[in-house]
């Protein structure tokens, strides 16, 4: 995602492991070539593919945005039931912000808050009688 014109996401890492049946669909997805189709679309992005033997695979995510919490990882274990869909994970990674998700506790935040009051149908403000109004200069 990008914010301002800058692509928020610097740096892809997706690590496997080479004999482990977690990192199947990984190793699978990596003999299929689509990584580097995938890759292609987006030359600004750093990919790298690690080994780490007899640990589950994961992606990891490196952004720009926030200088603590610059990093986002998923796990992409497969098993038996189902095995995870590697390009969406990457999208998924792709499109964030790097920001962590803020949970908003009022539904609009300003620094003048409206002290108007909530409108009615009783209010009836158009049958109000006009005032005389004078432009001075």
């Amino acid at each position: 995602m990008a914010t301002r014109g800058v692509f928020q996401l610097q740096k892809l890492t997706l690590f496997y492991c080479e004999h482990g049946g977690s990192s199947k669909a990984v190793r699978d997805f990596l003999a299929s070539g689509k990584l580097i189709d995938w890759a292609q679309e987006r030359p600004h992005l750093r990919i790298n593919v690690r080994v780490r033997n007899g640990k589950h695979p994961f992606v990891k995510g490196d952004y720009l945005t926030s200088v603590n919490d610059n990093i986002h990882q998923i796990c992409v274990k497969s098993n038996d039931a189902k095995s995870p869909d590697i390009e969406e994970v990457l999208n998924q990674l792709y499109n964030r912000s790097g920001r962590k998700a803020k949970r908003f506790t009022k539904p609009v935040y300003s620094q003048t808050p409206s002290i108007q009051g909530v409108w009615t149908p009783a209010l009836d403000l158009h049958l109000t009688p006009k005032f005389p109004m004078e432009i001075k200069e």
